[in-house]
């Protein structure tokens, strides 16, 4: 089982950025677990979370997150073959999309599953060299510490042709936890929406909702695992676990491929 050091970061004005990592190559280790809650349970759950954690942001924040793929989508069917050992590569944004600019500070990410544990690796870069890496295909300027991460980013997406295949794009409520729950973290995302063309962030397209609006997904984030505590109020709020991608949800919405036993089916609704 993996563990990671918990360490504070330093505070950066934009909050989504707020991570806790060892170095400034992000490195996290943990398991997640996630729930398909009604959006109309979500004030309650949000009080009793809060009795227990802290809130990581005062109003939550938007995440954007621009998924790669081949183009047979091998990571796509990696996550619904259950393959034990399977990789996703990302560009994610903090905050509002229309305010990402050439010089906005993003992720590169590699977010991997060995086995029950997911791993994320990430770097910061702006968002101009981001699109520099992953589309030009092209080494940027780092710092020292992220180079064999970025080589490595550079190496799957010219060994495997990655390409953008969908944007993401949700609400974002986090807790913490404090005390004997440091390591814990709950997240609430709601409006979960995407694309499947025009890939820049800011790009003046419209969004549809993957998700039916009524619809939230919680995931529970742990390094090792669940207090008795959450157990107990997910026991008693009768929250099942799903198998539940957003990048997979968004590519069988789109029509990418044919949806599979875990997409959840919309409901009318209007873009976003």
């Amino acid at each position: 089982m993996f563990s990671m050091p918990v360490v504070p970061t330093s505070s950066d004005v934009n909050a989504g950025h707020r991570l806790r990592a060892p170095s400034r190559l992000h490195a996290f280790n943990r398991f997640e677990i996630k729930y398909l809650v009604d959006a109309a349970d979500i004030p309650l759950l949000r009080h009793e979370l809060a009795t227990r954690l802290d809130p990581d942001v005062t109003g939550g924040y938007g995440v954007w997150s621009v998924y790669y793929d081949t183009p047979q989508l091998r990571f796509y069917w990696e996550k619904i073959e259950g393959i034990r050992f399977r990789r996703k590569v990302r560009i994610r944004h903090y905050g509002d999309r229309f305010a990402a600019t050439d010089d906005s500070r993003v992720y590169v990410e590699i977010k991997q599953r060995v086995n029950r544990v997911t791993q994320k690796r990430r770097a910061p870069l702006v968002y101009r060299a981001a699109r520099q890496l992953l589309d030009r295909r092209a080494l940027v300027d780092h710092e020292p510490a992220d180079r064999p991460f970025l080589e490595e980013v550079l190496g799957l997406v010219c060994r495997h042709d990655l390409r953008p295949i969908a944007i993401t794009g949700y609400h974002r409520e986090a807790f913490v936890g404090r005390g004997a729950d440091v390591g814990l973290r709950v997240t609430i995302d709601r409006r979960v929406r995407g694309r499947d063309r025009d890939f820049h962030l800011a790009a003046d397209a419209e969004n549809r909702l993957i998700l039916p609006a009524r619809r939230a997904v919680v995931e529970v984030k742990v390094n090792e695992r669940l207090p008795y505590w959450l157990t107990d109020l997910t026991a008693r709020r009768n929250l099942s676990v799903v198998r539940l991608s957003k990048y997979c949800q968004s590519v069988e919405t789109f029509g990418r491929v044919p949806r599979s036993v875990f997409h959840v089916p919309e409901e009318p609704t209007n873009a976003v």
